[in-house]
């Protein structure tokens, strides 16, 4: 296993990831990152969310004018010349029509996988998210992150410098799912529309999920705790509140998600 350059980045959106979810999750490696922080999605859909961060548009601790933690105060990604001029104290400034080709500009390797089906290359959304990395691997079968994370390892042994490494988690996606799960991958307990009340089974089966996908991502996180680590949901999903269920609409519980951001080795 190589030592890794400190200027590598891991990048982990828990796909539909409520803030209350990680909050009540118990203990979980992930937390060692840094402090987590309510914040606001920068979209109420995956395609949206990622197009956004994909620019620099990670989400935001509204409440805190803390640099990288809020945008406002400063970026953790932030592309030259896009936008508004920086305010000092970005984490990262970048070169790029996003900051994937940002990063391969300063001679990272980039390294990314896709879980959820718009990152499928098939399609020109998917092709879209997928194609600036120099290396892409898009699982859209059941109980990816095991194989995710095993590509991934392979790929960063590989590079020959430091990486920009993306990881997306379809686990705490609906329908909830994980290896070895108790209940059926078919079985939707978020169904829109629906009128029987599942909200405690989504909450159990989310939380289950998530604590799943933070034992395979353990040793991942590790590798990188003394480089820069940014993990969030890129969004949530409402459990019936004003009777709305799933995401794909904007509503608080969809557009509040865990955050965490670790820069350069140091917890933010």
């Amino acid at each position: 296993m190589t030592e890794l350059d400190p200027e590598s980045v891991l990048f982990i959106t828990l796909d539909s990831c409520r803030f209350d979810t990680m909050a009540n999750a118990g203990p979980l490696a992930m937390r060692a990152v840094a402090p987590m922080r309510p914040a606001q999605a920068p979209s109420y859909f995956t395609y949206g969310s990622h197009c956004a961060m994909f620019v620099g548009f990670t989400p935001v601790a509204t409440l805190e004018p803390v640099a990288m933690l809020n945008p406002k105060a400063a970026k953790l990604f932030k592309l030259v010349g896009a936008g508004h001029p920086g305010k000092g104290g970005e984490g990262f400034e970048l070169a790029g029509a996003n900051i994937i080709e940002g990063f391969a500009n300063r001679g990272h390797s980039t390294i990314g996988s896709g879980a959820v089906g718009w990152f499928n290359p098939d399609t020109p959304t998917g092709v879209h998210l997928g194609r600036p990395f120099q290396h892409f691997l898009y699982d859209g079968a059941p109980g990816a992150v095991e194989r995710q994370v095993a590509w991934i390892g392979q790929q960063i042994d590989a590079a020959p410098g430091p990486v920009f490494t993306f990881l997306n988690c379809a686990e705490t996606h609906v329908p909830y799912w994980h290896q070895g799960a108790a209940w059926p991958y078919d079985d939707n307990c978020c169904e829109p529309f629906q009128t029987v009340d599942r909200r405690d089974e989504c909450a159990a089966r989310q939380a289950s999920s998530l604590r799943h996908i933070d034992a395979v991502l353990a040793p991942l996180i590790a590798r990188f705790l003394h480089a820069t680590i940014l993990i969030c949901g890129d969004h949530g999903d409402a459990w019936g509140e004003d009777g709305i269920w799933e995401h794909g609409v904007p509503h608080e519980k969809v557009l509040t998600v865990p955050l965490m951001i670790r820069h350069r080795g140091d917890p933010v």
